[in-house]
């Protein structure tokens, strides 16, 4: 291991350059015009790949390509899956990156640029780990095959069916990903739990035209009006969901979650002045770190209706839309939390208007038990490499893609994480830690001997 560890010591500039090439691809997944730039970085990650000494196959689907690249399979050995992603959020608003989104710079000790955390970077760390192991003649532990797909950020379309054909060749003890955080430099995180997630759109339907206000108001129901009441009866002053059977199948946190929880760095008055509100508010009775990581959610993410133009417009609405996402918690099911917000919402919507109710994507919660043979060995590579007894946290956001893995590779997912707090994925000014992706290097390297063992 001394070698290994010396070797990803001597090359962090050269793997940082490599990142910053890796990061120059407009890989934007969701915008049709950079089709050319997602297969372009594809194909420029599997020759990386290949250079290294990987077996690479690049995988066509409908939309995007699936880059697969593995070392070699040796009988008797455990084979564990890393996953990732090369496809990148858009990067509006342009005018508020200091630097252009796809023009790397490094300043103040993190890599600028938009996907150098979410995900490049992150996948980055292991495969540089890898190299290490291949270029130093020393021997890996275990057999690793890499996922590395181009469609996380719209929703991973194509990747459920390429599990599904091709089940066989990657099943795998378990399951690796870094698409989640830590608190901090020095503290590193196994991530144990993620909510999921429940979208619905409400629409209500009032006259069957926009009517002038003066002449048709007061007669009418107007759509905005009761969609807003309606909303409004969703939580009570102390912010808990009051929809029968919301909380129903939601474990309490056990005191040592709740412990583990308070190790996190925390000032509410930085929180505060990082989000720029003036006052926090939530479920009453838990920390806002409880709140938004252990906790379920009915959010707003959208509110239309009526006229949105310049100026002012005299109409009465005919009709009211709301676009909402629940996170959910361990055992929690999407599925039957959606039909009691729908039977709460019917029960509650005037008959002067007509409610249109449609479900949206979701997924399960995912949860990992801190004391699995797996997150034990997580856990002592994290020490290893950060120097530092790691958190147990659970992480407030979801990656659908883990419950796939659970169900089509009957693989558990380890969860460790090397994105910070301000990294500003999915906004601008995207950062990824240069101290954290050395860091997060190491780990990797020490994450296949603890596994293997």
């Amino acid at each position: 291991m001394r070698a290994v560890l010396d070797y990803l010591e001597g090359h962090q500039q050269r793997f940082v350059e490599e990142l910053c090439e890796y990061v120059r691809h407009p890989s934007v997944s969701a915008q049709s015009r950079h089709k050319k730039d997602m297969k372009r970085c594809a194909e420029w990650l599997a020759a990386h790949c290949r250079a290294l000494g990987l077996e690479v196959r690049v995988h066509a689907t409908p939309e995007h390509p699936i880059v697969v690249a593995r070392t070699r399979r040796r009988r008797g050995r455990r084979h564990f899956l890393v996953y990732g992603h090369y496809d990148v959020q858009p990067p509006e608003p342009l005018e508020l990156w200091r630097t252009p989104p796809f023009e790397p710079e490094v300043r103040n000790g993190a890599l600028y640029g938009r996907g150098a955390s979410d995900n490049k970077g992150q996948h980055w760390a292991h495969l540089k780990a890898v190299e290490a192991y291949l270029r130093t003649g020393t021997e890996l532990p275990c057999d690793l095959t890499f996922v590395i797909e181009g469609e996380e950020e719209v929703g991973s379309r194509s990747l459920q069916g390429f599990l599904q054909r091709h089940r066989k060749e990657l099943a795998c003890d378990a399951v690796v990903v870094s698409d989640t955080g830590l608190p901090a430099p020095d503290l590193p995180a196994l991530t144990y739990a993620l909510r999921g997630i429940a979208a619905f759109e409400l629409t209500l339907h009032g006259p069957n035209r926009d009517l002038h206000s003066g002449i048709f108001g007061g007669s009418v129901h107007n759509p905005a009006v009761v969609l807003c009441q309606l909303l409004g009866r969703v939580h009570d002053a102390r912010g808990r969901v009051v929809i029968p059977g919301f909380y129903d199948e939601v474990e309490p946190l056990t005191a040592e979650e709740r412990r583990q929880l308070r190790r996190l760095p925390f000032s509410e008055r930085a929180y505060r002045k990082f989000l720029g509100v003036p006052a926090l508010f939530g479920e009453s009775g838990y920390t806002p770190n409880e709140q938004r990581m252990a906790r379920p959610t009915f959010e707003i993410n959208g509110l239309t209706s009526g006229y949105q133009g310049e100026g002012s417009k005299t109409i009465i609405p005919a009709w009211a839309r709301a676009k909402v996402t629940m996170r959910l918690v361990p055992n929690q099911n999407p599925a039957v939390i959606l039909r009691r917000v729908r039977a709460f919402l019917r029960k509650h919507c005037p008959r002067s208007v007509r409610m249109e109710f449609v479900p949206g994507h979701g997924c399960r919660p995912y949860r990992l038990d801190p004391e699995h043979p797996w997150a034990r060995a997580a856990l002592r590579a994290l020490e290893r490499a950060f120097g530092r007894t790691p958190v147990l946290m659970r992480e407030g956001g979801s990656i659908p893609i883990v419950n796939q893995f659970h169900e089509i590779l009957r693989a558990e997912t380890i969860l460790v994480g090397l994105a910070l707090p301000d990294d500003n994925a999915h906004s601008p000014n995207e950062k990824f830690d240069l101290r954290v992706f050395a860091r997060g290097q190491r780990m990797s390297a020490w994450l296949w001997q603890e596994l293997a063992g």
